[in-house]
């Protein structure tokens, strides 16, 4: 689950991380009010929505201006000026896509005098089983690119999980990022408080581009992104309370309601298939043979036929969707069951593109039965090379 950069701001700030004072807007009625309480000279006026590149992104109101999702306001009437301009446009960014996101909110924050900009995040680093810190001196750009350019100015420290951040392990950051005197203080004080966060809120995510040495040499968060795991949320309901439903997929709400694992993306193949791995596997062949998926849809591996059918209405109910594939492999998840849930959603929400069925395992034989004794046009498949080639076709055909 992802946050705003204000709400991660004041998560941070509660941990003692040096942050900006700022003030979150819904309306561009509360801009001179926010912009009194920070008393200036200078503002800077930021989008606040659930991708990155918002400085160098586009609005596509010709209405909102040219400045992009992050502005400098040197005096009052630009704060309310700017305000109006983004509130309610459409954002894009090299993240959001060519849709872009509507800006609903604002954070107009205190201006800093920046001497230098670096990048710093923590995230999970699978190759060692680790949190780790990713830290470079090249921030505000993106560390894809420096990491594809120049990997030598990019340091990866795992963190031993009994240990913590040691002094040793501040004093190796400090090092990557050149910090001095009063920053190198400040870097030893604040890595450990960015650890702490991170693991005490099961984060997934903490990035922090840029982390800024100020003029009068001193560190300052001004830019935070923080992702949650979704599996450990129950742990933190206050983290919940933070969630933006705005700024997500509809499909995907509503798979959360159902308990599934489902993410959107840009193909015209529909999914449903039990088992992570089996769904990136569907998900590869159907790459192999020319298309690309709608989705990624985890059934689990206990749904009940209510599961499967909310399951299929998701998919259904994404017009992009020009065919769709069923690839179940019953271990603990039952064929019949899951072509109980094909078959009530079909005549819930009806079938107007190609269907191909591949199931195997538990009670395959009673689940491939129900289908063909059923009026729906199925095309079934042996296998799963055999399924990804029929779809394919299928959907071409069409």
């Amino acid at each position: 689950m992802n946050i705003h950069e204000y709400q991660a701001k004041a998560l941070l700030k509660e941990y003692g991380a040096p942050v900006s004072d700022g003030v979150a807007i819904f309306s561009a009625e509360e801009a001179l009010a926010a912009a009194d309480k920070l008393g200036g000279p200078l503002w800077v006026v930021k989008s606040q929505i659930h991708a990155g590149g918002r400085g160098k992104g586009k609005f596509k109101e010709s209405s909102a201006g040219e400045k992009g999702g992050v502005r400098l306001a040197s005096s009052k009437e630009e704060v309310t000026e700017f305000a109006g301009q983004m509130l309610g446009a459409t954002l894009v960014t090299n993240q959001t896509g060519d849709a872009g996101k509507q800006v609903n909110r604002l954070y107009i924050e205190d201006g800093a005098d920046i001497d230098r900009e670096l990048y710093l995040s923590l995230l999970v680093d699978r190759s060692c089983g680790r949190v780790a810190f990713v830290v470079s001196t090249e921030g505000g750009m993106d560390i894809e690119a420096v990491a594809e350019e120049t990997p030598e100015k990019i340091l990866t420290l795992p963190i031993d999980p009994e240990a913590g951040v040691t002094e040793a392990d501040a004093s190796k950051i400090c090092d990557a990022l050149k910090l001095e005197s009063a920053a190198r203080d400040d870097g030893m004080t604040l890595f450990p408080i960015l650890y702490k966060a991170f693991v005490e809120k099961d984060m997934a995510l903490l990035e922090v581009n840029p982390l800024i040495v100020m003029e009068n040499g001193r560190l300052r968060v001004l830019d935070a992104k923080v992702s949650f795991d979704g599996n450990a949320l129950f742990r933190h309901p206050e983290i919940m309370e933070l969630r933006d439903l705005t700024e997500e997929d509809e499909k995907e709400i509503t798979a959360s309601k159902h308990d599934l694992a489902y993410v959107a993306l840009d193909g015209n193949i529909g999914c449903m298939v039990n088992g992570a791995g089996l769904a990136m596997a569907t998900m590869d062949i159907i790459k192999l043979y020319g298309a690309e998926p709608a989705n990624f849809l985890d059934v689990g591996g206990g749904a009940t036929t209510e599961k499967v059918t909310a399951a299929f209405k998701i998919i259904t109910s994404d017009p992009n969707v020009k065919g769709i594939l069923v690839n179940i492999f019953g271990g603990i998840m039952r064929c019949d069951i899951i072509a109980q849930g094909v078959l009530q959603a079909v005549q819930e929400v009806g079938l107007s593109v190609p269907l191909v069925v591949r199931l195997e395992g538990t009670r395959v034989a009673e689940g491939k039965k129900l289908i063909e004794e059923s009026d729906l046009n199925v095309i079934p498949a042996d296998d799963l090379n055999d399924a990804a080639q029929k779809i394919v076709a299928a959907v071409k055909g069409a």
